[in-house]
């Protein structure tokens, strides 16, 4: 059994009230909603900041709960949720984006499944192979190496693992089983309320990866392929305006 929470702020610097911008005839924080259902969560619960997106969620029959609109961080709403809830510390709680509205239902089950069967892990996520040069090289896509045994072992914005005697820059990513991190979490409640207490790290601030902060402190990160091709997320109009015409087909 695992539960959802949704983070969604209605601040967003490139994309002001994002979780409510229509798509296909409906708010975008809905489609998110309907993905949720669909993975086969015990619970899906909407945690946000603003009245106008509460209302919308609860007139669609969602939990909606508010939280502090100071929160820095998605992790620290999801917090927030459960120490209101008195969830269980061995529960196991799956942050989905709100601005995913093609989030794969069966990714969100896969990583609560992850989780649920490795018990040495406090938290789990996804990632896919990474095959272009390009997005190797760039420090917007977030790269993972991981132990034989799924554990991770560092993420990085650089390009890791590097090929020391590549010679051709398309060979790179391809050649050496390079892997992107997909931005989907579960944890466990107890790691999750220990995470959301440690204040951030050094290798956290440097990178600007949150998850950094989990490994500096030895909680335990199980990563998987993705079960399903990734869907596309929204952060500006052109994003908004792919992802309703993907809807429409």
């Amino acid at each position: 059994m695992f539960r959802v929470v949704i983070p969604a702020r209605y601040a967003s610097t490139r994309l002001p009230g994002k979780p409510l911008r229509m798509i296909a005839g409906r708010p975008m924080i809905l489609h998110v909603l309907d993905r949720a259902r669909e993975a086969g969560a015990a619970e899906v619960i909407v945690a946000t900041d603003d009245e106008r997106i509460a209302a919308a969620c609860r007139a669609a029959g969602a939990d909606v709960q508010m939280t502090d609109p100071s929160h820095p961080s998605g992790t620290d709403r999801l917090a927030e949720v459960v120490a209101g809830r008195g969830f269980l510390d061995d529960d196991l709680i799956v942050n989905v984006q709100g601005d995913e509205p093609l989030i794969a239902p069966a990714n969100i089950a896969q990583v609560a499944r992850l989780l649920g069967a490795t018990p040495a892990a406090a938290i789990a996520t996804l990632a896919t192979p990474l095959a272009s040069a390009e997005d190797f090289l760039d420090p917007n896509v977030v790269k993972v190496v991981c132990r034989a045994d799924g554990l991770a072992l560092y993420f990085s914005r650089a390009p890791i693992p590097w090929p020391r005697d590549a010679r051709l820059a398309g060979d790179i990513a391809s050649a050496h089983g390079a892997l992107r991190h997909v931005g989907l979490y579960a944890y466990r409640v107890a790691a999750l309320r220990r995470l959301a207490a440690l204040a951030p790290t050094p290798l956290e601030s440097s990178e600007r990866l949150e998850q950094l902060r989990a490994l500096e402190h030895g909680l335990a990160i199980a990563v998987a392929v993705a079960a399903e091709p990734l869907g596309h997320g929204v952060d500006t109009e052109a994003d908004l305006e792919r992802v309703e015409a993907m809807l429409g087909r």
